[in-house]
């Protein structure tokens, strides 16, 4: 599972996978031990590389915040395999979208060329997971300024295929 977390503003990438015994965890791109416990309803008792935290969870209407110690963090977690994810991001059709890779998969080809002009749903680049074809589609009508997949390459989710203007 791949989230894109936002902590006081800056972004991170987290990687979580199930491993034999709990989870492998790369951050950023760099592994990193942990195990966790949830002791309690939004609270996380965390083991990084040997230190203890216990993060608690804080969540109003419209903000999430999390406390370590007695530092207060605002924080955003998106998970490009959420549907509410996908709809919030759909939403913004100002500046540059990227179109990421919703599954792990293998690129099968690409329907549009770089600076081609593309509508809201159009398809952009064919990625065949578990046997199935699936079209990924423009999240807005603009240009493709770059295409970032190639055919037969190997993507992971939240891969950057490609980027619309």
């Amino acid at each position: 599972m791949v989230y894109e977390v936002i902590v006081g503003g800056k972004p991170h990438r987290l990687e979580l996978e199930k491993a034999a015994a709990g989870w492998a965890c790369r951050l950023d791109g760099k592994p990193v031990r942990v195990d966790a416990v949830i002791p309690r309803r939004d609270v996380l008792s965390l083991l990084v590389d040997g230190r203890a935290y216990e993060i608690k969870r804080e969540q109003t209407a419209t903000d999430l915040h999390m406390w370590v110690g007695s530092a207060r963090f605002a924080v955003e977690l998106h998970d490009p395999r959420s549907l509410r994810s996908r709809k919030h991001a759909a939403g913004d059709e100002k500046g540059p979208r990227k179109l990421l890779a919703p599954m792990p998969g293998r690129i099968v080809r690409l329907l549009v060329a770089e600076n081609s002009e593309v509508e809201a749903g159009q398809g952009v680049v064919v990625v065949e997971a578990m046997k199935m074809q699936n079209e990924i589609k423009s999240p807005k009508k603009g240009v493709v300024k770059k295409i970032l997949a190639t055919p037969g390459a190997a993507v992971n989710p939240g891969d950057v295929l490609a980027i619309v203007e």
